[in-house]
C-alpha cells in the first residue's frame, strides 16, 4: 500500500500556509465527519486520515520533520540529528577494496540502533516496546470540562482515559505503559489516542469561547428580562437589557472552555427572537398596531444596496 501523503490528503500544496491548511481541514472534516456520514466506514476512514494529516501539518515541528524525513520522522524516539548523520555517511561512504562493500564507521551499529529504535543490529538486552496509536470519539462537554471515559482500542478493552479539560479536535492523550510489550522483558511502550469531538446540540466553539443561540420573546427583548441560560457548569441567570436587538451577543464571563495555560474563555448568548403562533388573530391585531412603528424604517434597504 502506498504511503499516505498528508498534503495530498488535505488537498494543499507543500508550501501551503497555516491558514490554508486549517481551512482545508475544516472543509474536509465537516464533509466526512462520522456524525454526518453514519454507517459509512469509508467516510469514517477518510475522516481519520484527514485528522492524522492535520495533526502533523498544523504542528510546525512535526511538519518540518515530516517534510525532511517522511513518516519515519514522526516515530517515537526518532532522532533527526542521528538520521542526518546516517544519510551523510550513506552519501560519502567508501567501498572496501577487498570486498567491494561499504565500510561502516565503528559506531554505525550504535547509530542504527538509536536511529531505528533498536531494530538494526544485535539485541542488547531488554528494550522498550513500540508505541501504539489510535482514535477515539468523545462528547463535546467531556472535551470542554474534562473527565474520564472508558474505551476499547484494539485488543485492549475498557481502558480508563482521562480527558484534559479544554481538549479540542485532534488533541492527543498519552496512556503510559499501554503500548506493545518490551522485547527481552523491557518496559512496554505507550498508547497515544487522538481525540475526535462530537458536535453539541446547541454549543459552538471558537478557541476558548462558546456560543449558543438563546430564544427570547418579543416582550423580553423589548422590555428586558432575566432568563435562564445553560452553561457547561449548570444553568445561570442572564439579564437581557431593555431595547435589545435580535442577533445581539450577550457575554457570560468565564463560562467558556478551560484553557491549559490557565484562565477560561467566555460564553456568548446570541438573542434569537421567537414570535408566538402567527395564526392567532390577537397577534394580527397587535401587528396592525405596530405597523406605524416601521414608518421611518426601510427594513430591506441593505438588501437592495448590496444586491
Amino acid at each position: 500500500m502506498a504511503e499516505q501523503d498528508f498534503y495530498t490528503t488535505l488537498g494543499v500544496e507543500r508550501g501551503a500556509t497555516e491558514d490554508e491548511i486549517k481551512k482545508a481541514y475544516r472543509r474536509l472534516a465537516r464533509k466526512h465527519h462520522p456524525d454526518v456520514n453514519q454507517n459509512d466506514p469509508k467516510a469514517e476512514q477518510r475522516f481519520k486520515e484527514i485528522s492524522a494529516a492535520y495533526e502533523v501539518l498544523s504542528d510546525s515541528e512535526k511538519r518540518a520533520r515530516y517534510d525532511e524525513f517522511g513518516l519515519r520522522g514522526l516515530d517515537a524516539g526518532f532522532d533527526p540529528a542521528r538520521a542526518r548523520e546516517y544519510e551523510t555517511w550513506q552519501r560519502g561512504a567508501r567501498r572496501s577494496p577487498l570486498h567491494g562493500e561499504f565500510e561502516a564507521p565503528a559506531d554505525m551499529e550504535d547509530l542504527l540502533q538509536n536511529l531505528f529504535g533498536g531494530r538494526a543490529g544485535r539485541a542488547r538486552g531488554p528494550r522498550k516496546g513500540g508505541d501504539i496509536r489510535g482514535d477515539i470519539e468523545i462528547d463535546f462537554l467531556d472535551a470542554v470540562r474534562g473527565g474520564e471515559v472508558r474505551v476499547s482500542v484494539g485488543d485492549q478493552a475498557n481502558l480508563r482515559v482521562k480527558i484534559p479539560a479544554g481538549s479540542d479536535e485532534s488533541t492527543q492523550v498519552r496512556l503510559q505503559g499501554q503500548g506493545e510489550p518490551g522485547p527481552g522483558g523491557g518496559p512496554p511502550g505507550d498508547l497515544y489516542l487522538r481525540l475526535h469531538v462530537r458536535p453539541h446540540a446547541f454549543y459552538r466553539r471558537e478557541g476558548a469561547d462558546l456560543t449558543l443561540d438563546l430564544p427570547v420573546t418579543l416582550p423580553e427583548i423589548v422590555r428586558g428580562a432575566s432568563v435562564e441560560v445553560p452553561t457547561p457548569d449548570g444553568p445561570v441567570t442572564l439579564k437581557v437589557p431593555p431595547a435589545s436587538r435580535p442577533g445581539q451577543k450577550l457575554r457570560l464571563r468565564g463560562k467558556g472552555v478551560v484553557q491549559r495555560g490557565g484562565g477560561r474563555g467566555d460564553l456568548y448568548a446570541v438573542l434569537e427572537l421567537r414570535l408566538p403562533d402567527t395564526r392567532d388573530p390577537k397577534l394580527a391585531e397587535i401587528a396592525q398596531e405596530m405597523e406605524p412603528l416601521y414608518a421611518d424604517q426601510d427594513v430591506r434597504r441593505e438588501l437592495r444596496e448590496k444586491s
